[in-house]
């Protein structure tokens, strides 16, 4: 390990900050997490949830929807491709395809801004999730 800057960080905790924008704990349940962001992204694009988990392809709006689930899991909450992609019963380089169809999409304004709001309720849920842990914690649940 290396020091990093000024700061007296080990590049293996730098690392641990790029892989993890969200600070994720790696012991959450993935499920959990998959349940959150399919029932944040069906309720952006007012879609029954089962369509998300479809084991079949659907329509162009549902694929969509589920890149920006993989999109997600992926840039949201710092997962590598393959963790993404078997999140939601994939491979890496379906996670891949739909980073790189969401980053391409989000040019578009109205598809930028609810990529960004599906981020900010995820991100608003981990928050919550972090709170809810140190409650754990401090013996209060």
């Amino acid at each position: 390990m290396t020091e990093v800057g000024t700061l007296g960080m080990q590049s293996e905790d730098l690392y641990v900050i790029e892989a993890r924008p969200l600070g994720l704990r790696r012991g959450v349940d993935r499920k959990i997490v998959r349940n959150m962001i399919e029932l944040t992204v069906a309720a952006a694009f007012d879609l029954p949830l089962d369509e998300l988990s479809a084991k079949t392809r659907r329509t162009a709006q549902v694929a969509f929807a589920r890149q920006i689930s993989m999109y997600c899991a992926h840039v949201t909450f710092g997962w590598s491709l393959t963790e993404a992609g078997s999140l939601f019963s994939r491979d890496r380089t379906t996670a891949a395809h739909a980073c790189r169809v969401v980053e391409d999409r989000r040019d578009d304004m109205e598809v930028d801004q609810l990529v960004q709001k599906v981020e900010d309720i995820l991100h608003q849920w981990h928050l919550t999730m972090q709170g809810c842990h140190s409650l754990r914690l401090e013996g209060l649940a």
